[in-house]
């Protein structure tokens, strides 16, 4: 593919693509680069923001709340960013938060160059970038398939990974060395040059609109279906508190870093630099050797696996003075981290359908950073009171306990097959309906016999949880007091707009489910489905008798 933005048609009877086959798209591969460059020019921004506080005050809370303010805003913003990201022409808002980032990043260069920086203003400075990174990076994940082709989707989310590390080895440790040469104003200035080359890749990129079908969601609607996904889908909780647990206890290694690095081995800033670019160092190996270590510890193993390594490093961390050895526990810590991050994330993206990965991956951001942020204020909370070897030792113990603990809820393997089965029929009207009417009362009649009704009501409810997923947010089952043979299921939806997308989103697996249910029916007809539109009250003076 040259310029286009529409990606060719793979041919079905080629070999599969390989993992690098993405960046033969012209498209795909400026985008790639540009942000790669991008994150390397935010990580020289984090990592100079992070030393800086250090001159500025010896506190670790101090220091903790610059990794709080980074976090934070995933955890407030991420939700209502993925249901931007679906709703919005995904390029211009991309655009307008390189803008507003390189706002953010030209006032700490300003601050610095002119010696005015505060506690303060690195803290409420570094808000805003997180806010920014955080409405963004939806965005960011939903824009791959449409820059490759669907059988390279997969290849184009390793290479966005791979991306991410590469910046992370590069970036910290550049961004330490320019900040002990030339100071922090250049690192901030160099940041702000990133944005404008992602800016400028934006705007090379001509997307196509996207095309109106008439259901397109609106902000508050989107954001309560995502809403009910979350409230009703069991694997997507497994994920969460998988997720939670780890973070919130590996998060006091990444608050306390930059102490280790000054106070307990006596580094400068271009040793942070270096310990935070042997992560991802550590990284990208632990990328490469990942498929290997999957397959020989499976899914759930893999997670025990890190979560232990990540404490191992944490306590090495705490116990040493030695700078090989630090570096040594922090590229240990990269691949352990990575492991991690992969596994949940691809985890969480296969249990996604489509329709509402967007907001399902957000909310994953909400737990992952919402954990981070509060882990880390937390941890220099305590490091202020027992000393930072002593938390990072508390930490690791922690963190190696609940990883033992956790592993007796086995995280789930997300093989459903997760395309709509579009086996729906169409709802019979007797005239056209408006989109907005609402709510919608749908009712299934079952004819089931009594000996049937325990298995057929353990189906039903196995059913519910499909039914509220995709966009009910009330259901249950009556029975005819007249014939108890007679059993309806009955849900209501939002709008007709909002049925209308939930026959959309019924995936195949979801299908089976519903085909077990109605396997207990009785009789030659299919069972009786029928829906009922609210009726507003009549204008007028009621009349009293």
């Amino acid at each position: 593919m040259t310029g286009s933005s529409t990606p060719a048609a793979h041919n079905g009877d080629s070999p599969p693509p390989g993992t690098f086959a993405p960046l033969h798209h012209r498209l795909f591969a400026v985008i790639w680069a540009a942000t790669v460059l991008g994150n390397i020019g935010t990580f020289m921004r984090d990592v100079s923001s992070s030393w800086l506080v250090t001159d500025l005050s010896a506190s670790p809370a101090a220091v903790a709340m610059i990794q709080t303010a980074g976090t934070l805003p995933v955890f407030l913003f991420a939700i209502p960013a993925g249901v931007l990201s679906d709703i919005l022409d995904r390029r211009r808002f991309l655009l307008i938060i390189q803008v507003g980032l390189g706002l953010v990043s030209s006032s700490l260069a300003f601050l610095a160059w002119t010696g005015n920086v505060t506690v303060e203003s690195l803290v409420l400075l570094t808000f805003l970038g997180g806010t920014g990174a955080a409405l963004a990076t939806p965005a960011w994940q939903a824009i791959t398939p449409e820059l490759v082709p669907k059988a390279e989707v997969k290849g184009a989310v390793a290479l966005n990974s791979l991306g991410i590390n590469i910046a992370r080895s590069i970036g910290p440790a550049l961004g330490g060395f320019i900040l002990a040469a030339l100071g922090a104003a250049a690192v901030y200035g160099l940041d702000v040059l990133t944005y404008v080359i992602v800016s400028a890749a934006l705007l090379w990129w001509r997307r196509e609109a996207d095309a109106d079908t008439g259901l397109r969601e609106q902000f508050g609607g989107a954001l309560r279906a995502g809403l009910r996904y979350a409230r009703a889908s069991r694997d997507l909780h497994r994920i969460l508190w998988r997720a939670v647990l780890f973070f919130a206890m590996s998060s006091a290694v990444w608050a306390l870093l930059p102490l280790v690095a000054r106070q307990e081995i006596g580094g400068g800033p271009g040793f942070y630099g270096l310990l935070l670019g042997s992560v991802g160092a550590g990284a990208i190996g632990g990328a490469l050797l990942l498929p290997r270590a999957r397959a020989r510890l499976g899914q759930d193993g893999l997670v025990l696996a890190a979560s232990l390594t990540t404490a191992c490093a944490t306590v090495l961390l705490a116990l040493t003075d030695l700078e090989i050895v630090a570096i040594v526990a922090t590229f240990v810590l990269g691949l352990a981290w990575i492991a991690m991050l992969t596994t949940l994330n691809s985890t969480m993206q296969a249990i996604l359908p489509n329709w509402i990965r967007g907001r399902g991956l957000a909310i994953y951001l909400t737990a992952f950073n919402g954990a981070m942020a509060a882990g880390s204020l937390g941890w220099g909370l305590v490091a202020q009171e027992i000393g930072v070897d002593a938390t990072l030792l508390v930490a690791g113990a922690g963190l190696a306990t609940v990883a033992l603990l956790a592993h007796r809820a086995k995280l789930p393997s997300g093989e459903g097959d997760l395309t709509p089965s579009q086996h729906w029929p169409e709802p019979a009207m007797a005239e056209p309906v408006a989109h907005d009417r609402g709510p919608v009362m749908i009712t299934i009649t079952y004819s089931i016999r009594q000996s049937d009704r325990p298995a057929f009501l353990a189906a039903l409810y196995r059913l519910s949880e499909e039914r509220r997923r995709d966009g009910a947010y009330a259901w249950g089952v009556s029975e005819n007091a007249a014939d108890p043979q007679h059993i309806v299921e009955w849900f209501f939806v939002e709008s007709w707009a909002e049925h209308l997308r939930q026959h959309k989103r019924v995936s195949k697996t979801d299908a089976d489910i519903q085909a077990a249910a109605r396997r207990f029916h009785q009789g030659p007809d299919a069972p009786k489905v029928e829906h009922f539109l609210a009726v507003d009250r009549p204008s007028g003076k009621l009349i009293r008798t």
